[in-house]
């Protein structure tokens, strides 16, 4: 049985809704959490869900703040999120779920729980939804200034994630550039083609921006800093296209009646713009599971972050990242 160590104290809504996240985990998926945060507010909160089942508490009576510069959890050691990223580092959890400050999880994810020994860096990915499926744009936030030789390594992360987790066989790689023909970009870019070209993975080449939401590549690498941009921009443009349609609809009556026949296809298309659907996106590399959930995470966000942590152990993904690393980039290209 594997046990999630959670960070109660992270979020917006911390600890009630990330304590009901941990409650529904095990209600209703069987998977155990380990609760870290302040004990008494943890207790209370379990009672008034009427929560009777068997949960460890670990009690850090000590929280990192959203405003908080994220290399204060290195020094805040009785603050939640070191205190549940030292049980993993410990083994006496399987993985890591926070919804609080980014970039403390990540200095948690980088240097508490440390990375796998292939990988000089871990990175964050996201699987964004096109029309035949998913495309992983990796990474979105974790590096923000990079070498050739990282994205190489995000490109491996990217297959494996695409492979493993998506099931995509011989999943499509491409390098994030503003052309695709071969020595468009800026000098990361270039200098990353060729190390990509002479890797054993599936490289097509460049991909573009309209590439991203298009289904032509399963796996897009570009930098931290690239990245994070897409992501937020993508988010922020799915809830305003939400948002207008609901404007649109609200001017008439014959537009009311439209929307209701067309409701299914509006709550799917919410549905995957929903970030409580996904429960959070994963640094891949760390030696164990680390799970980054939205700072507004509700306990259904939360409860679908402790289920993705849990796949990443059953799918053995650092295990054949390993493997791939090894694999996939020739010795000469390694040197």
């Amino acid at each position: 049985m594997t046990r999630i160590a959670v960070d109660c104290m992270g979020g917006d809504y911390a600890p009630e809704e990330v304590v009901r996240g941990c409650v529904l985990a095990y209600k209703e998926l069987g998977l155990e959490s380990v609760l870290v945060g302040e004990e008494s507010s943890i207790r209370r909160i379990l009672h008034k869900e009427g929560f009777d089942g068997k949960l460890e508490i670990v009690n850090a009576p000590d929280a990192i703040q959203m405003e908080e510069a994220p290399s204060n959890v290195l020094r805040k050691k009785g603050s939640s999120l070191h205190v549940a990223g030292r049980l993993v580092r410990e083994g006496k959890a399987d993985g890591l779920v926070s919804a609080g400050n980014t970039g403390a999880v990540l200095t948690v994810g980088k240097f508490i729980i440390g990375s796998i020994q292939e990988l000089d860096r871990p990175a964050i990915a996201v699987a964004l939804p096109n029309p035949k499926g998913k495309t992983v744009l990796i990474d979105v936030g974790a590096n923000v200034d990079c070498k050739p030789h990282h994205l190489l390594h995000f490109a491996v992360i990217g297959h494996t994630y695409a492979e493993e987790i998506l099931g995509i066989s011989k999943p499509r790689v491409g390098v994030l550039s503003i052309g695709e023909e071969e020595g468009k970009g800026n000098e990361l870019v270039k200098e990353t083609y060729p190390l990509l070209k002479a890797s054993k993975l599936n490289f097509v080449g460049n991909a573009e921006g309209r590439d991203i939401y298009a289904g032509t590549f399963d796996v897009i690498v570009c930098d931290g800093f690239v990245g994070n941009i897409i992501l937020k921009a993508s988010e922020s443009l799915g809830f305003a296209v939400l948002h207008m349609i609901k404007e649109e609809v609200e001017k008439s009556l014959l537009a009311k009646l439209g929307a209701l026949l067309i409701k299914p296809a509006l709550n799917n298309f919410k549905k995957k713009a929903d970030f409580t659907e996904y429960g959070g996106i994963p640094l891949l590399g760390a030696k164990k599971p680390v799970i980054i959930t939205h700072g507004r995470a509700n306990a259904k966000a939360i409860r679908n972050a402790i289920k993705v942590a849990n796949e990443f152990l059953t799918h053995h993904f650092n295990e054949r990242l390993s493997e791939n690393l090894r694999s996939l980039i020739p010795q000469e290209v390694k040197n």
